[in-house]
């Protein structure tokens, strides 16, 4: 049997291993389910939020979409004329003009080798639908026209178009104008972009427009200018700006170099839908894993303690064997002498009649033992409670074992309360837990010799104590002494004559009886065994009827004494 003991070690491991694999499998395509129905469902909301971008370039791009249609022969041979612009071209900077997102349009033609510093630059009015040249002009124009500049000259010689859009930042747009079949720049038609306007009616308007509703959009839109760390617009502004809870974001594509657009996503249907189904699966998931794994360990420890019962009952078996061999060998020898007729003295056949009598008892009481076990495993154990004065059992218990307690020089002392309360319990059954708690404190003590024997009551409870200063026990030991076939490991346990059945049976006619059984013990101190058993009626002693039952009785305790 020992054998088979690695290897339910190793199958426990191996199940539990197994378990936590499909478990923490099963978790894993729970939350990518979970995690998959979020992006299908987010995806639109991020596709919104890009096209959205889309749309505002295109509000940049509009007055001058078609550029690329416009002959640069023809654009360059007016210029050179009146320093003004052909009509298709004019008219769709009138159109500009127009528009509040920007200030002004301004021209600054490529023979102009530097910006600012006094010089002339073109300036478009509306009101004369012309262009002219001005000496007073921003800063941010010469800035838009340097940073296109820059960046035309690396691509003037591939670019096919006879225009490039550059955005400066958020500050300015401009159009550079190109001839592609000479690989030359025209000039630079530079328009910066009205902030106020920009910031705090457009963008906002346009997130309001796009986004407001979180209950329609699924999510909270930001304009956030990351550079400065400043929020430009909400789709929201009652709804605060938490840089851990942003979930998305979406560059402008080209332009608005230092802004982003941060999404924060709200839960829809769907995802609330998902996150209560992922819940109740982790829940019912959690719960199956338990019940496995306590199942499994649960199987494990009972086949433990069987294992270890099997053991228990087969040193049992080897040693009631011998002890049951031992009074019969006597008994035989002793019946021998006396067949043969060899034994003529009294005194000799007294003693040998004294032997057989001993010898007898021992081997009765084995046996009553093992009956007892067998009753109580199999169901059978019959008791039969009467209302009694556990007082009077207990003076009469000590008055037959005094003599025996004390010629084995123990210290006996002795405590018995009065006024002890009627109990509803079997005489029989008394007499044999007191007797097993007694002979074990007698057989564990090595050291001082001495046995108590103690009986107090209050209104609910009569409690039976029985102490010795003994060996004691270990706390692993007070766990299992209740055990059937179990005795403790220790030097004088093992040179103990015993089979590990008496507390167990002391333990089974308590609880049949209605009262609990415990233990308090320390090692190389002693150990204290208290059996509780519940009060039935309170009488004053001395007034029971001469069967033991109390002369009146409550009705309850009628019904149990009938």
């Amino acid at each position: 049997m020992k054998r088979y003991g690695s290897l339910r070690w190793i199958l426990l491991a191996a199940g539990v291993i197994a378990i936590l694999g499909l478990t923490s499998m099963n978790v894993y395509s729970l939350y990518e389910l979970h995690e998959s129905t979020i992006q299908v469902d987010r995806q639109p909301k991020k596709l919104q939020v890009a096209e959205f971008s889309d749309r505002v370039r295109y509000r940049f791009f509009k007055p001058f979409w078609g550029l690329s249609s416009t002959s640069m022969e023809r654009l360059k041979s007016q210029f050179q004329q009146n320093n003004q612009f052909t009509k298709p071209i004019k008219k769709r900077i009138a159109q500009a003009a127009t528009d509040s997102i920007f200030n002004d349009i301004y021209f600054i033609p490529a023979s102009l080798k530097n910006c600012g510093e006094g010089r002339s630059i073109l300036k478009y009015h509306k009101e004369r639908d012309e262009l002219l040249w001005e000496d007073d002009y921003p800063a941010i124009v010469c800035d838009g026209m340097g940073t296109a500049r820059t960046q035309v000259k690396a691509l003037v010689q591939d670019h096919k178009y006879n225009n490039k859009v550059i955005f400066d930042t958020n500050q300015s747009i401009t159009i550079v104008f190109i001839d592609p079949s000479e690989h030359t720049i025209f000039g630079y038609l530079t328009m910066p972009l009205n902030q106020d306007y920009l910031q705090n009616h457009f963008l906002p308007s346009e997130l309001v427009k796009r986004f407001g509703d979180p209950g329609e959009s699924g999510m909270n839109v930001w304009l956030r200018d990351w550079t400065n760390n400043r929020i430009i617009a909400s789709s929201n502004p009652d709804v605060p700006y938490d840089r851990d809870k942003i979930q998305f974001k979406q560059r402008f594509p080209d332009f608005f170099d230092n802004w982003k657009l941060e999404v924060s996503f709200t839960n829809t249907p769907t995802i609330e839908a998902s996150n209560s189904s992922l819940f109740k699966n982790l829940v019912v998931l959690g719960a199956a894993v338990l019940l496995l794994l306590g199942s499994l360990v649960f199987m494990f420890i009972s086949a433990q303690k069987e294992r270890a019962l099997a053991e228990r009952q087969a040193g049992f078996l080897a040693n009631v064997t011998h002890e049951l061999k031992t009074p019969l060998a006597v008994m035989q020898a002793a019946g021998e002498n006396l067949s043969d007729g060899r034994v003529k003295d009294q005194s000799r056949l007294k003693n040998y009649g004294t032997h057989i009598y001993n010898e007898a008892v021992r081997l009765r009481k084995m046996i009553e033992k093992l009956l007892d076990v067998a009753k109580a495993d199999a169901g059978q154990s019959l008791i039969e409670p009467k209302p009694v004065h556990l007082g009077q059992l207990v003076h009469n218990y000590i008055d037959e074992q005094e003599p025996i307690i004390k010629g084995r020089d123990f210290t006996l002392e002795t405590a018995i309360a009065d006024d002890v309360p009627v109990a509803m319990v079997d005489t029989d059954s008394f007499d044999t837990i007191i007797s097993n708690l007694v002979e074990n404190a007698m057989k564990y003590s090595n050291g001082e010799q001495y046995l108590g024997i103690f009986l107090e009551a209050d209104e609910e409870h009569i409690s039976l104590k029985v102490e010795d200063h003994g060996i004691g026990m270990s706390k692993k030991v007070k766990s299992q002494i209740f055990d059937k076939f179990y005795r403790g490991e220790d030097t004088l346990t093992a040179q103990t004559k015993g089979h590990g059945l008496g507390l167990s049976i002391v333990k089974n006619l308590v609880e049949l009886n209605g009262g609990t059984i415990s233990v308090d013990s320390t090692v190389g101190e002693g150990s204290v065994f208290e059996v509780t058993f519940p009060v039935l009626v309170k009488v004053p002693p001395g007034k029971e009827s001469s069967s033991g039952a109390p002369p009146s009785l409550t009705k309850e305790s009628e019904k149990y004494a009938s």
